[in-house]
């Protein structure tokens, strides 16, 4: 009898802790994911001087800040960047090799997160018409609906169709992206049969229509931003049809069909996605429910600021100085809804970018670019000699080469052969390029979480072409007289800021090299749920 009392109250015990302790695993009541698209990791050093102490600073002095945080993949570009953060690895298993690329299933090169199946929301015109369906991993975003049946709310916002739709996996509460045609934030019948009623209302402010009405000034005395090359430029474009490339900037002369997609090539484009972002927020009730919640954002005017004046110019630099008052007001934000310290976040980039290749060259530094065109032609013309058709390229696109099977299978010929043959001539007559691989080789390789296989990792064993190369040092497949680009392998396209910081986040800098594949798996670790699916990361934050 009395063993039985004493199973009896351990059997009473183990029945009603258990759960209690399940239910009280501690875990933030929100986690924002923030992508700043082309963000080099020196402009939070380059400009620190110029920042408040709400802003990076705060989350660079309060965070665990990791200063040498590289991509790990050749073709650094935005959806590969984004697609690679949330899901814990790189194209060669999420499958996202590029913006855009040439499918040779279908014969026709294809966006990365284009669905003719799908509807666009909010607008008439075809920019809805997307889906996350190309993306082959789950996302840190998808584990945590996994994680406890869906109760957990997702939302992902950018002026970026890809950039919204990537972070948010296979199954958010919603995705939202600017239309350039419009002005207004829209979605896709993936997520939804009509926008919310919050969107909505948010559209019909018409921020876009307001800010049109402003110009872009300095924020600072001009003095402050001479630490670039003169701000009337040849190394910068019109590009506001002003007849000068240097401050102010106004909209006056932009054509009015051109004018909601030069509005987001300002620091303006920042500010409707933070209000955005916080109406998101304070509308979804994030934070607020028994479960964490997920609000990722990306802020694609970086990037089209850089792609257009270079990294070394008076707009990139006021951008960010504009940028970092914005990120504060959105963290003051957040402390409103959820409370300093019950959320967790994080702060990187899709990406780098080089120097301007004009300026590098005026400098005495070696660039170049390979002639996407000329080398297109030089390869036809050589398997035209050698083989007997140019036809056998296929397609050249992203640094790769497709060949067509089914000819080469038709007229009999060796596809190893033409490989093989083609990478020697390419390696004989373009110095332009650094590396070439095979597809022979390639198969033969599986990705890394370090950089000692960044074609590989970039690759994607059915998505792929045949030829993969990489350029030399600060080249471009076209060399850039004014802004930038990037895309390669190299130290100023994949060395990005990591920051977290937040709920169980110690204040510290780490400069052990970790990579952009470890921020889905740290998160996953800090909130003790799974990893995403084909996740090759590893947890950096050491708790």
């Amino acid at each position: 009898m009395k063993v039985q009392k004493i199973l009896f109250a351990v059997f009473f015990i183990l029945f009603f802790t258990i759960p209690v302790i399940s239910q009280n695993v501690e875990r933030p009541k929100l986690v924002v994911g923030i992508v700043v698209d082309q963000m080099r990791y020196e402009y939070l050093y380059r400009f620190y001087q110029f920042y408040g102490s709400d802003g990076f600073k705060r989350l660079m002095n309060e965070g665990s800040n990791f200063t040498f945080a590289h991509f790990n993949y050749e073709s650094t570009s935005t959806a590969l960047g984004h697609a690679s953060i949330y899901t814990g690895t790189t194209p060669f298993y999420h499958g996202i090799i590029g913006n855009s690329w040439y499918d040779k299933f279908l014969k026709k090169s294809i966006n990365c997160v284009g669905d003719p199946d799908e509807l666009s929301i909010g607008c008439d015109n075809d920019n809805g018409q997307r889906s996350p369906r190309r993306l082959l991993s789950t996302t840190i975003t998808d584990q945590l609906k996994l994680s406890n049946n869906g109760k957990s709310k997702v939302i992902s916002v950018s002026l970026k169709d890809r950039s919204a739709i990537l972070p948010g996996g296979h199954m958010p509460d919603g995705a939202y992206w600017y239309d350039g045609i419009t002005g207004k934030f829209i979605s896709s019948t993936y997520y939804h049969s009509e926008l919310p009623q919050w969107v909505r209302d948010f559209n019909d402010k018409n921020y876009s229509d307001l800010y049109l009405t402003k110009k872009w000034e300095l924020s600072l005395p001009e003095s402050n931003y001479q630490i670039n090359p003169p701000d009337e430029s040849p190394y910068e474009p019109d590009l506001f049809n002003e007849g000068k490339t240097s401050f102010p900037h106004s909209f006056e002369k932009v054509e009015h069909k051109e004018r909601y997609y030069r509005l987001i090539s300002t620091p303006y484009g920042n500010q409707i996605l933070t209000d955005f972002a916080k109406s998101a927020i304070v509308s979804e009730n994030l934070g607020k429910g028994e479960f964490t919640d997920f609000l990722a954002v990306s802020f694609s005017t970086p990037d089209i600021i850089g792609h257009e004046y270079g990294t070394h110019s008076y707009e990139v630099m006021d951008n960010y100085i504009k940028l970092d008052r914005q990120i504060a007001d959105f963290l003051d934000a957040i402390d409103a809804q959820v409370g300093k310290g019950n959320y967790l976040l994080f702060l990187t980039a899709d990406h780098a970018a080089l120097e301007t290749q004009a300026y590098l060259h005026d400098k005495g530094v070696p660039v170049g670019g390979l002639n996407h065109k000329a080398f297109s032609d030089s390869i036809k013309l050589f398997v035209q000699k050698v083989f007997g058709s140019s036809g056998i390229i296929e397609n050249h696109s992203n640094r790769q080469i497709f060949l067509n099977h089914d000819l080469i299978r038709n007229n009999k010929l060796n596809l190893q052969l033409i490989r093989t043959e083609l990478v020697e001539y390419m390696r004989e007559t373009f110095p332009q390029l650094s590396s070439i691989f095979t597809r022979d080789y390639l198969d033969t390789q599986v990705a890394s979480r370090d950089q000692k296989n960044l074609t590989v990792n970039g690759f994607h064993p059915t998505y792929s072409g045949d030829i993969a190369y990489d350029l030399q040092p600060g080249y471009l497949p076209d060399y850039k007289k004014t802004g930038t680009s990037h895309g390669t392998i190299f130290s100023y396209d994949t060395h990005i800021p990591i920051i977290f910081y937040g709920w169980n986040i110690p204040a510290q800098t780490i400069n052990t090299p970790v990579y952009i594949v470890d921020i889905a798996p740290t998160i996953a670790d800090l909130l003790k749920i799974t990893e995403p699916s084909a996740s090759i990361g590893i947890p950096i934050i050491k708790h």
